[in-house]
């Protein structure tokens, strides 16, 4: 069972402001790169479903994490299907999070009031995901989608609308600027953020000093 309601996620994917996504198959990895994110300060993780028994680390971390980080969310991302959905939702996922918007997997989600955050492309979309119960809509690839502008041009006609863009995000004062001004609710990160020289090298402090440099420059962007 999650141990976040899905009114927590978002109202903590709003606080901290960016969601680093990963997946290793090697769960000390995991485990390491999860404990230096959140000695930066992150609170919200999404575990990427990717690879053979995936479903088996994402497992294994959750537990660490209820034990050891009790205040990180953990979370799925990559999901593509209800049956994926009821799994990790059987293995205490916070949130689940997709590349594509399924009605399938909304209904999963909504019987057990799991935060669900699906990939949409267009305002159709969004407006029909924030139908199906999203309340923190996912825009996926976001720089191919249309980037920040596309952020912008969507609050217009929908001021409510919750984006966490996914594609396209760096650590860096200009890109996060870029995106929190034209009005994100978060972004999610992957290799800009963890990248293959810190997992190859071993070296978590730099990891964790970037998560603190991201969440920061979040901060002042936002005036916080």
């Amino acid at each position: 069972m999650a141990r976040f309601t899905r009114i927590e996620v978002a109202l903590k994917m709003k606080e901290t402001g960016m969601v680093p996504v990963f997946y290793n198959k090697d769960i000390e990895v995991c485990k390491k790169v999860l404990k230096a994110c959140y000695d930066g300060g992150v609170r919200v993780f999404e575990f990427t479903n990717r690879g053979d028994y995936a479903h088996e680390v994402f497992s294994e971390l959750n537990k660490y994490a209820a034990k050891e980080l009790p205040e990180m969310i953990m979370g799925v991302g990559s999901v593509v299907d209800p049956g994926t959905t009821s799994l990790y939702i059987q293995l205490g996922t916070n949130f689940v999070v997709s590349p594509i918007l399924s009605a399938e997997m909304a209904k999963v989600c909504n019987r057990r009031k799991i935060a669900w955050s699906p990939g949409c492309g267009s305002l159709t979309e969004i407006s029909y995901a924030e139908e199906l119960g999203a309340e923190v809509v996912k825009i996926f690839p976001g720089t191919e989608v249309g980037g920040p502008n596309f952020v912008k041009a969507v609050k217009g006609p929908f001021p409510w609308t919750s984006i966490m863009p996914t594609g396209g995000v760096t650590p860096s004062e200009e890109n996060l600027t870029k995106w929190f001004s034209a009005g994100v609710h978060c972004v999610g990160m992957g290799s800009q953020l963890i990248t293959k020289d810190i997992i190859e090298s071993g070296n978590y402090d730099e990891l964790t000093k970037k998560s603190q440099s991201a969440l920061a420059i979040i901060k002042a962007v936002r005036g916080v």
